[in-house]
Protein backbone atom coordinates (compact mmCIF):
# COMPACT_ATOMS: atom_id res chain seq x y z
CA UNK A 1 0.00 0.00 0.00
CA UNK A 2 1.45 3.50 -0.98
CA UNK A 3 0.32 7.11 1.01
CA UNK A 4 0.70 9.66 -1.68
CA UNK A 5 0.18 13.42 -0.36
CA UNK A 6 0.45 16.37 -2.48
CA UNK A 7 0.99 20.01 -1.42
CA UNK A 8 2.18 23.20 -2.70
CA UNK A 9 -1.18 24.43 -4.81
CA UNK A 10 -2.55 27.39 -4.41
CA UNK A 11 -3.43 31.12 -6.09
CA UNK A 12 -0.83 32.27 -8.65
CA UNK A 13 -0.98 34.69 -11.68
CA UNK A 14 -0.99 33.96 -14.76
CA UNK A 15 2.51 33.66 -16.10
CA UNK A 16 3.62 32.40 -13.00
CA UNK A 17 5.01 29.93 -11.15
CA UNK A 18 4.61 26.82 -8.65
CA UNK A 19 6.26 24.43 -7.80
CA UNK A 20 4.26 21.02 -6.59
CA UNK A 21 5.21 17.97 -4.15
CA UNK A 22 4.24 14.88 -3.54
CA UNK A 23 5.29 12.78 -0.90
CA UNK A 24 4.73 9.06 -0.76
CA UNK A 25 4.76 6.31 1.72
CA UNK A 26 6.99 3.12 1.32
CA UNK A 27 9.95 1.63 1.20
CA UNK A 28 9.90 0.70 -2.47
CA UNK A 29 9.28 3.93 -3.78
CA UNK A 30 11.93 3.75 -6.35
CA UNK A 31 10.22 1.10 -8.51
CA UNK A 32 7.34 3.08 -8.92
CA UNK A 33 6.33 5.02 -11.88
CA UNK A 34 5.24 8.70 -10.80
CA UNK A 35 2.95 10.71 -12.74
CA UNK A 36 1.47 14.12 -12.18
CA UNK A 37 -2.55 14.50 -13.88
CA UNK A 38 -5.18 17.04 -13.41
CA UNK A 39 -8.87 17.26 -13.64
CA UNK A 40 -10.24 21.05 -14.75
CA UNK A 41 -13.59 21.79 -13.19
CA UNK A 42 -16.20 19.80 -14.98
CA UNK A 43 -13.93 18.21 -17.10
CA UNK A 44 -11.52 14.77 -17.08
CA UNK A 45 -8.53 13.85 -15.34
CA UNK A 46 -5.43 14.17 -18.22
CA UNK A 47 -2.14 12.89 -17.52
CA UNK A 48 0.46 15.75 -17.64
CA UNK A 49 3.50 14.21 -17.00
CA UNK A 50 5.69 10.87 -15.39
CA UNK A 51 8.78 9.58 -15.13
CA UNK A 52 9.93 6.07 -14.75
CA UNK A 53 11.71 4.68 -12.02
CA UNK A 54 14.92 5.35 -14.63
CA UNK A 55 14.10 8.54 -14.60
CA UNK A 56 13.00 8.99 -18.05
CA UNK A 57 10.41 11.54 -18.76
CA UNK A 58 6.67 11.80 -20.92
CA UNK A 59 4.86 15.07 -20.67
CA UNK A 60 1.29 16.00 -22.47
CA UNK A 61 2.23 18.55 -25.48
CA UNK A 62 0.58 21.41 -23.97
CA UNK A 63 3.13 21.58 -21.36
CA UNK A 64 6.41 20.68 -23.01
CA UNK A 65 8.66 23.29 -22.29
CA UNK A 66 7.06 25.16 -19.24
CA UNK A 67 6.80 21.94 -16.63
CA UNK A 68 9.20 19.69 -15.12
CA UNK A 69 8.46 16.58 -13.13
CA UNK A 70 11.46 15.01 -10.94
CA UNK A 71 12.11 12.84 -8.46
CA UNK A 72 14.56 12.13 -5.22
CA UNK A 73 14.48 8.98 -3.89
CA UNK A 74 16.03 9.67 -1.00
CA UNK A 75 13.23 11.69 0.32
CA UNK A 76 10.40 9.67 -1.59
CA UNK A 77 9.18 12.83 -3.13
CA UNK A 78 8.07 13.61 -6.95
CA UNK A 79 7.97 16.95 -7.81
CA UNK A 80 6.00 19.04 -10.75
CA UNK A 81 7.93 22.68 -11.51
CA UNK A 82 5.18 23.99 -13.47
CA UNK A 83 5.80 27.89 -15.28
CA UNK A 84 4.37 30.12 -17.29
CA UNK A 85 0.75 29.20 -16.35
CA UNK A 86 -2.28 29.80 -17.81
CA UNK A 87 -6.32 30.32 -16.41
CA UNK A 88 -7.31 27.70 -18.21
CA UNK A 89 -4.69 25.27 -16.29
CA UNK A 90 -6.36 26.18 -13.14
CA UNK A 91 -7.24 22.26 -12.13
CA UNK A 92 -7.17 19.59 -9.05
CA UNK A 93 -3.39 18.20 -9.35
CA UNK A 94 -3.43 14.32 -8.75
CA UNK A 95 -0.05 12.08 -7.98
CA UNK A 96 -0.03 8.96 -9.47
CA UNK A 97 2.19 5.69 -8.44
CA UNK A 98 2.25 3.09 -10.13
CA UNK A 99 3.61 -0.14 -10.56
CA UNK A 100 2.59 -3.67 -12.03
CA UNK A 101 -1.04 -4.18 -11.77
CA UNK A 102 -0.74 -1.23 -8.36
CA UNK A 103 -2.29 2.13 -8.87
CA UNK A 104 -2.16 4.62 -6.07
CA UNK A 105 -3.56 8.24 -6.06
CA UNK A 106 -3.68 11.17 -4.24
CA UNK A 107 -5.95 13.93 -3.02
CA UNK A 108 -5.31 16.07 -4.93
CA UNK A 109 -4.09 19.49 -4.56
CA UNK A 110 -5.97 22.75 -5.87
CA UNK A 111 -4.46 24.95 -8.68
CA UNK A 112 -6.01 28.38 -9.37
CA UNK A 113 -4.54 30.39 -12.20
CA UNK A 114 -6.40 34.04 -12.10
CA UNK A 115 -5.28 37.35 -12.10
Amino acid sequence: QVQLVESGGGLVQPGGSLRLSCAASGSIFRFYTMGWYRQPPGKQRDVVATITSGGSTNYADSVKGRFTISRDNSKNTVYLEMNSLKPDETAVYYCNAALSRANYWGKGTLVTVSS
